[in-house]
């Protein structure tokens, strides 16, 4: 690369991926496939529209390869349609809103200090002036336990346009059915935010929200998924021409999102983006992604029941999917940003995060969220969970002591050399 300073800072981050561990929920590591589709000639590529219905020319291969990414999606999910244009998973919720509300209409999410996000209609968002957000919330803390009474009754109260399930950090699974329910009987468009367990979906290591009457699932392709950033919305129902008007019904809602997306939100999709997507899409197809899928589960029970042990106070008691939330402030005293500081300050990444109705402020929150998407994706099994929670507690206890914090970054960099990132792969 000519331009060294840049190359200098990607060498730099890359040294700093090898030498740490990622305990971000919602990160993880690419294999080189996909890093070479994301930096493939298709970044010079203009593609307006859909397959087939394009606005500029010279699109034989960029329709093929957007094609095979619909198709891997379609497959991987059980949907009838899917879009894969939307540049991150925020667009495809909000191309999804678009599709179906008015101005005023109203929609029934999870609350952002109970595990929601942002684009689930939190106040300080764009979404949160053009529609009406209602709120539900867990009904015991302890166990994760969402209120379905609480939220039947605001259903029956508000009669939103779109109930909304899905989270950003809830580590619990939803009863999908008794969403559905209360859905149909209100006559709600049923979407399902899957960010974050899109990958322990199509593993089988989570439920898939199609098979419990939902119409649309929105999602990231990184994350779990182990794809490029970008975002991606499925549906079920009948996938029309995305250049005709047709009527707003649920059956039509494939062809109302995809005429939301383009032409009404984005102007040319990112073509490079959607062969890794394409790429990463193949590659959960492969059996090898349910034995990840199930190990990502398994690392974060061992991790949360070791951290536990070691007396970080959990939220919801445990984990049942890849994320474990800990309220640090109850625990030891301290606050989020502390904890996020002393951890990365020995190698290990995580992010400060709010706990359900946080007495902190945003910047410096009660907890830590963390979990084991690109921890298994190294190749760390449930042995390796004790020694990082015991890691973490050390670096807690220690924080203030540089020399012990010294030495426990070598001690996590000598251990994370030794399981290469996917992308360091050299093929035989």
């Amino acid at each position: 690369m000519l331009d060294t300073t840049i190359a200098d800072l990607i060498q730099k981050e890359t040294q700093r991926q090898r030498e740490g561990l990622e305990l971000i929920p919602s990160e993880n590591y690419v294999s080189r496939d996909v890093l070479e589709a994301m930096g493939s000639i298709f970044t010079n590529k203009y593609s307006e529209g859909y397959p087939g219905r394009r606005y500029y020319g010279g699109q034989e291969f960029t329709d093929q390869v957007e094609m095979l990414a619909i198709e891997r999606a379609k497959q991987l999910f059980g949907a009838d349609h899917a879009n894969v244009q939307p540049h991150s998973g925020a667009q495809a919720n909000e191309a999804v809103y678009h599709a179906w509300l008015e101005p005023g209409d109203t929609v029934l999410a999870m609350d952002l200090s109970h595990g929601g996000h942002l684009t689930h209609g939190h106040p300080v968002t764009v979404l949160a002036r053009q529609y009406n957000f209602v709120r539900y919330r867990m009904k015991d803390v302890a166990t994760g336990e969402i209120d379905y009474d609480a939220l039947r009754e605001l259903a029956l109260k508000h009669k939103p346009k779109i109930l909304l399930a899905g989270f950003s950090a809830y580590p619990r699974e939803l009863d999908y059915a008794k969403f559905a329910a209360i859905g149909q009987e209100v006559g709600a468009l049923l979407v399902a935010d899957m960010a974050h367990i899109a990958g322990l979906i199509v593993g089988g290591a989570a439920k898939n929200p199609f098979d419990y009457g939902f119409h649309v699932i929105t999602s990231t392709t990184h994350k779990t998924l182990r794809g490029p950033r970008g975002g991606l919305i499925l549906s079920k129902g009948i996938v029309g021409n995305p250049l005709k008007k047709v009527a707003k019904t649920i059956e039509n809602i494939p062809t109302l999102i995809d005429r939301t997306v383009f032409p009404g939100m984005q102007g040319g999709p990112l073509m490079h983006v959607i062969a890794a997507k394409a790429v990463a899409f193949g590659e959960a197809l492969r059996p090898e992604f349910k034995t990840y899928a199930a190990q990502v589960v398994r690392n974060a029970k061992v991790l949360a029941s070791e951290l536990q042990r070691l007396d970080f106070a959990l939220v919801t008691g445990g984990t049942d999917n890849h994320l474990i939330l800990a309220d640090v402030h109850t625990s030891f005293g301290i606050d989020g940003a502390v904890a996020e500081k002393a951890l990365d300050a020995i190698n290990l990444t995580l992010n400060k995060n709010a706990i359900p109705d946080d007495t902190l402020p945003p910047f410096t929150p009660s907890g830590i969220r963390l979990g084991t998407p690109a921890l298994t994706t190294r190749g760390l099994k449930e042995t390796d969970m004790k020694q990082l929670a015991e890691w973490m507690r050390a670096a807690l206890d220690c924080r203030d002591d540089g020399a012990t914090i010294s030495a426990l970054q070598k001690e996590v960099k000598q251990f994370a050399l030794r399981y290469p990132l996917p992308s360091d792969r050299i093929d035989k």
